[in-house]
């Protein structure tokens, strides 16, 4: 079973958990100069398999480049994030959306909306959002969702897409990426069909997630660390990185009143579920 197996070494008794880091950047320039320490960390601390979201046309050759280094642990996705939207940008690049086309992507990712940074392309963000989800329906794609200060936005887009676009409970696969809604907003992205991605927040004294998460299923959550950002409690004000997923899962296990083990078990399991199980 996914999540944690052991083995003896005469005297040793050694359990190695398995986690899945859903979502990080490991193509930006912050990891240029020590990816292959960054890879041999995560490893070492259990992470087997870590997804990669596309950020814009800029960084497509970036995220190849990794993924031909470690071809068994880096797992693309392609999409145009929400704050690559501009005036000179309203629309998602026609070399995005050729690329979706060509399977050999894992999700259509990292896409949404973004309220927080420049409210002015909401419109355009809104625009791309909506014809990114269909493209991801259209490739049975599940998607990784940027969903910032923006959760009214995001449910009126989803309701376009149910009343003007055919969508169905089984067209919303994915993960609403670095979840940090109320526990409300949560249970209607649950019942909408998605997975909630916890990360480094739910570290976080102040930002009140843990307490959020507390009042939500396990059962429907992945981890993740957006690396190299939101780095979790101790490493705040640091890089971060796909070896700090333990302490997310730690964080995690305390909220729900679990083991470590069954954290990776559960959250371990979700994630195959979302992105790779349906490709075999």
């Amino acid at each position: 079973s996914w999540g944690v197996f052991c083995y003896s070494a005469r005297l040793a008794y050694v359990c190695i958990m398995e986690l899945i880091d859903t979502h990080a950047h490991l193509y930006l320039p912050e990891f240029f100069s020590d990816l292959k320490q960054v890879v041999q960390r995560a490893r070492a601390a259990g992470v087997f398999r870590v997804l990669l979201p596309n950020i814009d046309t800029a960084s497509i050759a970036q995220m190849h480049e990794a993924c031909s280094l470690y071809p068994d642990f880096f797992f693309p996705m392609m999409g145009f994030h929400p704050c690559s939207f501009s005036v000179s940008e309203p629309r998602v690049p026609e070399e995005i959306r050729q690329k979706v086309n060509a399977a050999e992507y894992f999700g259509v990712g990292e896409i949404g909306l973004d309220a927080y940074w420049d409210q002015s392309t909401l419109e355009f963000q809104q625009q791309g959002f909506i014809e990114q989800m269909i493209q991801a329906r259209d490739c049975l794609l599940p998607v990784s969702i940027h969903c910032r200060d923006a959760f009214d936005i995001f449910e009126k887009c989803l309701h376009i897409l149910v009343s003007e676009h055919g969508f169905g409970p089984q067209n919303f696969h994915g993960v609403l990426h670095c979840f940090t809604g109320t526990a409300e907003q949560g249970r209607r992205a649950l019942d909408a069909g998605f997975y909630l991605g916890v990360g480094g927040v739910i570290t976080y004294k102040k930002s009140g997630l843990a307490e959020t998460l507390a009042q939500l299923p396990v059962e429907r959550m992945v981890l993740e660390t957006d690396a190299p950002y939101l780095p979790p409690v101790p490493f705040r004000g640091k890089r971060n990185e796909p070896a700090y997923l333990r302490y997310v899962a730690e964080a995690l296990a305390a909220v729900k009143n679990m083991t470590l083990a069954d954290v990776a078990e559960v959250t371990t399991r979700n994630a195959m579920a979302v992105f790779f199980d349906h490709r075999s």
